[in-house]
């Protein structure tokens, strides 16, 4: 049996008290002082960024945080712990940017890159006290005299002399990488960036006629639902160990999954059937041959074409996807960027030209509607 817990008593005044006397007896400090000389265990705090409110969040990460350090003093480790402050990066620019009431990059540049670091470099400690209240009452112990902050030179050039070090080894190498970016902000995202921005959204997808090389009125049938990259695509993946499906319709022929052709056809006839690697290699009609690219406009085989969605065929353009990317790196594909930092259409897309990605939609599913390369066009919902 327990006994109950005195209903008069109020918990927050005890963890008042009990933090008073850590303060007042400076017992952080005697736990470093006690342990000096000991074998060391290496803190350095995951860096907040001050220039937003401490959330319910923050308070478990560093709860649970607090617990090694302390595990460690314990058996007699000497544990220095170091704070830090997060400095860079977009929450602290958009928050600038809503100050000064401009958008973007380009409105940043007008306003000149030296003024704006330096509102940023204020604008960073806004709740700095927020931040020190908030670990203070739930007993986070970690030096805050003499915390490491990522726009200081000390730190900045700590992590190019890293970057030196890598490179010396040879592990710094020139490639792409595909990334969520923001035409906006003019720079690439973090995860955890665009994990703030997900919403779900019903848009147009489109299925696609790709006509066979050396086979007129024969069509790989693909799916895609951001028909903006179609003027990038350099070839098209199957599944090589599927079934797909060459069949007759409205004296048309088509290719596409087996499995998915009733999604698309209502009256057909199959010709006949064969794997996806039966078909690694044949050639087809680009739909833009803007870039003019060489060994491009094939079938490619990869194992992520799944046949839950669309046609099981896909179509591979490497700058707008990580799946197209590796099946490029895979074929050796061409790169073909049609698209800048803004996210409009460069010169060489023609009609396209200066387009914004998304509102370039509506214009290529016109296009091909009106060139006969247009099979159907699909609502579709996404995150």
């Amino acid at each position: 049996m327990y006994d109950k817990v005195d209903s008069s008593l109020d918990f927050t005044v005890r963890e008042k008290k009990v933090i008073d006397f850590w303060k007042q007896n400076d017992i952080f400090q005697k736990t470093l002082k006690n342990t000096e000389g000991k074998p060391e265990y290496t803190f350095y705090d995951g860096p907040p960024t001050a220039n937003g409110k401490p959330h319910i969040g923050h308070i478990l990460t560093r709860v649970m945080k607090d617990i090694i350090p302390r595990y460690k003093t314990m058996k007699g480790y000497h544990v220095a712990r170091i704070a830090g402050w997060d400095t860079h990066g977009l929450p602290v620019e958009l928050e600038v940017e809503k100050l000064l009431g401009i958008d973007g990059k380009q409105d940043i540049e007008k306003y000149g890159i030296e003024p704006f670091i330096k509102k940023c470099k204020e604008s960073v400690w806004k709740y700095q006290s927020e931040w020190e209240k908030m670990s203070e009452r739930v007993g986070y112990r970690v030096d805050m005299e003499n915390p490491y902050i990522t726009y200081n030179d000390t730190y900045i050039e700590s992590v190019w002399w890293s970057l030196k070090k890598i490179f010396d080894q040879g592990l710094i190498y020139k490639g792409h990488k595909i990334v969520p970016y923001c035409p906006r902000c003019g720079t690439a995202l973090s995860s955890h960036e665009v994990a703030q921005g997900y919403k779900d959204v019903t848009e147009k997808s489109i299925v696609a006629r790709f006509e066979l090389l050396d086979r007129k009125n024969t069509y790989f049938l693909a799916w895609t639902t951001t028909p903006w990259t179609l003027p990038s695509n350099v070839a098209l993946c199957m599944n090589a160990k599927e079934d797909y499906a060459e069949i007759e319709s409205d004296g048309k022929r088509y290719i596409l999954a087996k499995e998915l052709i009733e999604k698309h056809f209502e009256e057909y006839k199959i010709i006949s059937i064969k794997k996806g690697k039966d078909y690694e290699g044949t050639k087809y009609k680009p739909l833009y041959d803007f870039a003019g690219e060489q060994n491009a406009w094939y079938i490619t085989n990869d194992d992520y074409v799944t046949l839950t969605d669309g046609t099981g065929i896909v179509h591979i353009a490497p700058a707008f996807g990580e799946d197209d990317a590796i099946v490029g790196k895979k074929y050796n594909l061409p790169f073909v960027q049609m698209v800048d930092t803004r996210g409009l259409f460069i010169k060489e897309a023609g009609f396209l030209f200066g387009k914004f990605v998304k509102d370039a939609d509506k214009d290529i599913i016109q296009d091909l509607n009106a060139r006969g390369l247009l099979f159907s066009e699909i609502k579709y919902e996404h995150s």
